[in-house]
């Protein structure tokens, strides 16, 4: 599984793309709960939305192993 990571996401990874392993998490929520597990610096961010083939997902959506995944960190505006 190949996630890909913008702004503080990236920042607190260390990369702009992170693989995963298989069996990788099956569920949205699942794949945040084991990235936050080894980057805990990510829980600490307000939001952190992820993107499931170019549209958001909610946390009990299924992953498969073709998905293309993005974490979305926080936006600033002003």
């Amino acid at each position: 599984m190949k996630i890909a990571l913008f702004g503080i996401t990236r920042d607190i990874v260390g990369q702009p793309t992170l693989e995963l392993p298989a069996p990788a998490p099956a569920t949205v929520g699942a794949l945040l709960d084991h990235l936050r597990a080894n980057y805990p610096a990510l829980g600490q961010l307000r939001s952190c939305a992820v993107a499931v083939n170019n549209e958001y997902a909610p946390a009990d959506q299924a992953l498969g192993p073709n998905d293309e995944i993005a974490l979305i960190p926080p936006v600033a505006g002003g």
